[in-house]
């Protein structure tokens, strides 16, 4: 009998479903407080995001399904032992993340974070010119699922060029006006009005957005980033926007999270933060798909069939 640990909070009919999928296994319930490294050790299945030390080279563990679509945490050498499937639930984003991008670049658009901080004065001002999704040139690095859900909102929108820009060769959608390649980003960069970034965190995309890329876009250019902070060099942001290479900035992540009380980011006001919320389960509708996504690998890895979302460990995307 397989025991599979299920590190996160469900309702009832969650763990009811996900039993359904794999009838004659041991479930043990540990959300994050509960989940002791006995438990972590004691699984062969782990469906959560454990600490990664507590796993490490465990030999019992044969399956880990992330509920998030980053995986760096267990691709660095020695945590998972050779042989153990590595899946994630790429999938279960694209609604709330894309959208979240999507609220912080019309934000920045239309300067309604600085209209806040009048409030915020009790200030009846004019923040002064904006600009329209309809004007702009959309480039989005990194159009996995997150990176087309964005796209298509943006074209949908109005949009006139969305440009998508990622690693592999691939069939370019209707809503996407140029597929472009990694190697292809700094012709385009210059001609984008809006950047949104959702690259993960691997070590090819570490201090991916150099200084001398901000330096190349527009200074009246919007970048957005949804994917992970270490895309960014914290100096190299701060630069940008005090400079004004990049005219604003809306962040989710950061290089450092939580961002030091200290950190000069907290005040920029052409930076707008949100503390890495995008994701998480803010939206019911992550949950239900994570468990969805869940309860299909369950089925198939006790039938012995090909898992989804198996993660690449030499890139740290979906294969």
């Amino acid at each position: 009998m397989k025991t599979v640990l299920l590190n996160l909070a469900l309702e009832e009919r969650h763990k009811q479903k996900l039993e359904a999928a794999a009838p004659g296994c041991r479930f043990v319930c540990a959300p994050s407080g509960v989940l002791t490294r006995e438990m972590a050790r004691d699984a062969e299945i782990i469906v959560g995001f454990p600490p990664a030390d507590w796993i490490a080279g465990s030999p019992k563990l044969e399956w880990l399904q992330l509920f998030s679509a980053g995986a760096d945490a267990y691709l660095k050498p020695g945590i998972l032992a050779p042989g153990v499937k590595l899946t994630n639930a790429t999938g279960a984003y694209g609604k709330a993340v894309s959208e979240h991008g999507l609220a912080l670049t019309l934000t920045l658009m239309k300067k309604l974070h600085t209209y806040r901080d009048f409030q915020r004065q009790h200030a009846w001002k004019d923040a002064g010119p904006v600009t329209s999704l309809t004007d702009a040139t959309v480039l989005v690095v990194g159009l996995g699922d997150i990176g087309l859900n964005y796209a298509r909102m943006a074209k949908a929108l109005g949009a006139p060029r969305v440009i998508g820009v990622k690693r592999r060769p691939g069939e370019r959608p209707d809503y996407v006006d140029e597929l472009c390649l990694t190697a292809e980003l700094d012709r385009v960069l210059p001609e984008a009005d809006v950047i949104f970034s959702i690259l993960p965190g691997t070590p090819d995309t570490v201090h991916f957005f150099t200084a001398q890329r901000f330096a190349a876009m527009k200074p009246t250019a919007i970048f957005v980033n949804c994917g992970r902070g270490s895309a960014v060099e914290t100096q190299v942001l701060i630069d940008a926007l005090r400079q004004g290479q990049i005219a604003a900035a809306g962040i989710d992540v950061a290089e450092v999270e939580p961002i030091p009380a200290e950190s000069p980011l907290w005040d920029l006001d052409n930076l707008l933060i949100t503390s890495h919320v995008a994701g998480n389960f803010h939206l019911p509708d992550i949950l239900e798909q994570v468990v969805n996504i869940t309860a299909e690998n369950l089925r198939r890895y006790l039938a012995g069939q090909p898992l989804e979302n198996v993660v690449d460990f030499t890139t740290g995307y979906k294969k």
